[in-house]
């Protein structure tokens, strides 16, 4: 997760939905990286995630895509 984002109006909220999901949650983009949350500055993991192929979500696409 990169940039600010606003779910439970921290981090920690996307953070704790997506254990709740089984994912594993990193603090690095590699090519082992299947999803990059992003708020408005991304910056270079978001440029990073770009190269790789890795697909970009917003808060709100991840709020849509698991309900």
């Amino acid at each position: 997760m990169r940039g600010p984002v606003g779910l439970c109006g921290c981090r920690d909220g996307i953070q704790t939905r997506l254990l709740e999901l089984g994912a594993h949650p990193v603090s690095s983009v590699s090519k082992n990286t299947d999803f990059l949350i992003v708020g408005e500055k991304a910056g270079s993991k978001l440029d990073k995630a770009r190269v790789l192929g890795i697909t970009t979500l917003t808060e709100q696409e991840f709020e849509d895509m698991t309900g």
